[in-house]
Parts: C-alpha cells; sequence; structure tokens
C-alpha cells in the first residue's frame, strides 16, 4: 500500500512525569519473556522467537494511560491523512530492553482478524494502528534505535526514526508498515507500544 505518511511523530509529547510514572508502574508488573505472533497456534516456539526478538515486558490496562496517548493516536491519524477507522486499544506493553536485547524485523497486523469468545471487544477486528513510545533518557542507553522499512526490503530501504529517540516522543505508524528495534548495546530502554484496533479494512 502507498502512502504519503508511513509515521507521524510528536517529539516530546510525553512529560517526564508520565514517563517516570510508566516506567515505575511497569516495573511493578511481574514481567515476561516477549512473545511473537498473538493469534492461536501463531506463537513461536521460545529457539525460533530468540532469532527474532528478546525483551523483556509487562502489560498495562488503566484508562489513565489511554487518556494520555490516545488523543496522539487521533492527531496523527488525521494529520497523515490516513482516516483509519479504530475503535479499541489492546493492553499496552511496557518493554524492557538490556543491553544486547533487540526486536527483528516484523510488522504488527495478522494476516487475519481476531477469532475470540464472540463477546470479546476486540472479536472480528484488526491490528491498524500502532503506537511506540520513547520513556528512556537517550543518555540512559546506545542502540536501540526504531528502524522502518518502507518497501519490504530492509536491505536497501531502512529508515532511522530518530525523531523519537528524545524522552517522552512518540510515533504513530500504520500497522502493517515494517520496523525492528536495534540491539540495545548499553543501558537499558524503556518503551510502551499500543496496538489500536477497529473493523478490518474492505
Amino acid at each position: 500500500m502507498n502512502l504519503k505518511n508511513y509515521y507521524w511523530y510528536f517529539q516530546n509529547a510525553l512529560t517526564p512525569r508520565f514517563c517516570d510514572e510508566i516506567i515505575k508502574f511497569g516495573l511493578l508488573q511481574q514481567d515476561t519473556k516477549a512473545q511473537v505472533g498473538g493469534q492461536i497456534g501463531q506463537r513461536k516456539k521460545n529457539k525460533k522467537l530468540e532469532k527474532v526478538r528478546n525483551s523483556n515486558v509487562a502489560w498495562l490496562s488503566d484508562n489513565w494511560i489511554y487518556r494520555e496517548i490516545q488523543p496522539y493516536i487521533r492527531m496523527a491519524n488525521s494529520q497523515a491523512g490516513w482516516n483509519y477507522e479504530w475503535d479499541i486499544s489492546e493492553a499496552c506493553q511496557f518493554t524492557i530492553y538490556n543491553k544486547n536485547q533487540y526486536y527483528d524485523w516484523h510488522c504488527d497486523d495478522w494476516n487475519a482478524p481476531y477469532q475470540r469468545k464472540l463477546d470479546d471487544p476486540t472479536n472480528g477486528k484488526a491490528r491498524k494502528l500502532s503506537v511506540t513510545c520513547s520513556l528512556s533518557d537517550p543518555k540512559d542507553y546506545k542502540g536501540g534505535e526504531l528502524e522502518f522499512d518502507f518497501k519490504n526490503n530492509p536491505k536497501s530501504s531502512i529508515v532511522k526514526c530518530t525523531e523519537i529517540k528524545p524522552r517522552g516522543s512518540l510515533v504513530v505508524f500504520p500497522s502493517f508498515v515494517w520496523h525492528r528495534v536495534k540491539p540495545v548495546l548499553k543501558g537499558t530502554r524503556y518503551s510502551l507500544v499500543l496496538w489500536n484496533l477497529g473493523q478490518p479494512f474492505k
């Protein structure tokens, strides 16, 4: 799909206090080894998983987080010209990248809408817009760069998203856009990721 804008960013949008609160709250939760794939039968085995992803995550679904971030999603959706219809956000993923941890090339959408219980509000819906929020001060880590691939050919079309390196910055992008987080070389990188769902594209 050709787009005029493949991502839309807001620099220093979130306050340092908000970032501190998310980090503190996220670290209090029980973190787990990150997985790849969300549909039944699509989770990869651990040996294959670590070739794609090595990080730790905790899940946050508190309203005060959504209230802070969702307005930026709406602004990006309009200002970037996507105008996708979406009506619900999944649980937020608080991600911890320590030294040598990473997430290789991937996209966030699935090959089919969610197939869940009929009374589940996400049933039949698809990921449309993804959000990544930078919570760490860039002085606290090296590496861990977020990069995009707009042509699905990482060898020739890598675009570094340096605009969101400043703490409190966030980027919104269509969930089908390929991206990666390069290995952290020093320190710890904290981020918050949020996926937003709507009825499948027609």
